[in-house]
Parts: C-alpha cells; sequence; structure tokens
C-alpha cells in the first residue's frame, strides 16, 4: 500500500468520525445561541466531506481508481 492511499484512509476515516462525533454532540448537548451560526457552517462543512468520502470510497470513483490501477499494472507485466 502506498502512502498516498493511506493518506486517503487516514483523511477519510478522520472525516467520517468527526461527522458522527458531531452528530452525537448535537443529540446529547445544548448549543448556545450565539453559536448557532458558526455551528451550521462548521456542519455544512463536515456534511459535504462526509458526502464525499462516502462518493469516492463506494462511487464511481472507486471504480474508476481500480480500473486505472489494473491498467497501470497491466502495461508494468507486459513491458
Amino acid at each position: 500500500m502506498k502512502a498516498k492511499d493511506i493518506a486517503f484512509y487516514v483523511l477519510g476515516a478522520l472525516i467520517v468520525l468527526g461527522f458522527f462525533t458531531v452528530i452525537g454532540l448535537l443529540i446529547f448537548t445544548e448549543v448556545p445561541v450565539a453559536n448557532n451560526d458558526v455551528l451550521n457552517l462548521s456542519i455544512g462543512a463536515l456534511i459535504t466531506g462526509f458526502a464525499t468520502v462516502v462518493g469516492f470510497f463506494y462511487g464511481s470513483s472507486a471504480g474508476s481508481q481500480k480500473k486505472t490501477d489494473a491498467l497501470i499494472n497491466g502495461k508494468k507485466d507486459a513491458s
């Protein structure tokens, strides 16, 4: 496994853990009214990141990456 692949997995895991942590905190704690705007912006960014992670690992990007890797490995084997 390459360092680039490990970085993708670590970043993805951090975003997913952050997403569920924030959702859990919102369920069990009360947010001060003064912090609502900042919280809404943060949650919006986190939801966008979560959707991107899910889309990459389970969507067409994962299939495209596998196909690209297969093409690269096929060219190396043919040499």
